[in-house]
């Protein structure tokens, strides 16, 4: 037993290396010549390290200034109107699957965040327990459950993103703004979020700022991008160099027309020539 047990071990230790976030693991073995049992744990044995966790904060509320459970929040009159179309898209009885559009307009209200008390009011609006509005909130890291800076900026760094000198932008940042991942400038003029993929990897690297994509960046243009946003200055979305969207300098080299048809089977045309 013993040596079967020591064989798991070795093998557990060839493969460890492909399981990140994996902490360990125990074994159950009867003891020979007893009913009774014993337990081998092989604990911390990882060889990759964790994986990043992208949770925006604890799962549990805590009570702070201005955001408890006796705090009150209400909609605008603007974003009651909004409500009221969100909600003509779903039947009465799936009120309850506008939760996530009605967060953004929370979030967007209160300035980048969502304090509990305009959980309870979506929750109250939808019909639904506030129990199912926490658990959205918590799952998804596009909400925030504390203050943010002014402009969230998100730093992409996957793979195309890295090897295109993200990690020096996302440094450069923190130096220039004296903030770290996750955290606030003191001044709340940003938040720095290090982010997976965004979607526009042609382009990298990039970087997004609240709703906006900055593309095609260097260390320079990066900063410049935001110190022109919190000197409330002129800022160019897209690309920072040259190209046009995700076209390069040497301009459009395939799909210069319309791709001639027909763009699928006709069966009806089909059928004719079986007829004739």
């Amino acid at each position: 037993m013993a040596r079967n047990v020591m064989n798991l071990f070795h093998l557990y230790k060839q493969t460890s290396s492909f399981l990140s976030g994996f902490n360990g693991f125990q074994i159950l073995s009867k003891q020979r010549g007893s009913n009774s049992f014993g337990v081998f744990s092989v604990l911390n044995c990882r060889k990759s390290p964790p994986s990043k966790s992208f949770s925006t904060g604890s799962l549990s509320h805590v009570d702070r200034e201005g955001n408890t459970a006796e705090t009150t929040f209400d909609f605008t009159d603007e974003n009651y109107e909004k409500i009221e179309n969100i909600l003509k898209k779903y039947p009465r009885n799936y009120k309850s699957s506008a939760v996530i559009a009605l967060l953004d307009l929370v979030q967007r209200q209160c300035g980048g965040w969502i304090p509990l008390a305009a959980m309870n009011q979506v929750a109250k609006i939808l019909e639904m327990p506030p129990i199912r509005v926490y658990e959205v909130v918590t799952f998804y890291s596009m909400f925030y459950r504390e203050p943010i800076g002014k402009f969230n900026v998100q730093v992409c760094c996957t793979t195309p993103c890295m090897i295109r000198g993200a990690y020096d932008i996302l440094r450069a940042i923190q130096s220039k703004f004296n903030l770290e991942p996750g955290g606030n400038s003191p001044d709340m003029m940003f938040h720095l979020e290090e982010v997976e993929c965004l979607g526009a990897c042609v382009n990298a690297p990039m970087m997004q700022v609240n709703d906006d994509y900055y593309e095609d960046l260097t260390v320079e243009s990066a900063i410049q991008v935001l110190e022109n946003l919190r000197d409330h200055k002129a800022v160019k979305v897209g690309p920072q160099n040259s190209r046009h969207q995700c076209v390069g300098i040497q301009g459009k080299t395939t799909l210069l027309s319309e791709p001639p048809g027909p763009y699928c089977r006709s069966l009806e045309t089909e059928q004719v020539k079986k007829a004739s």
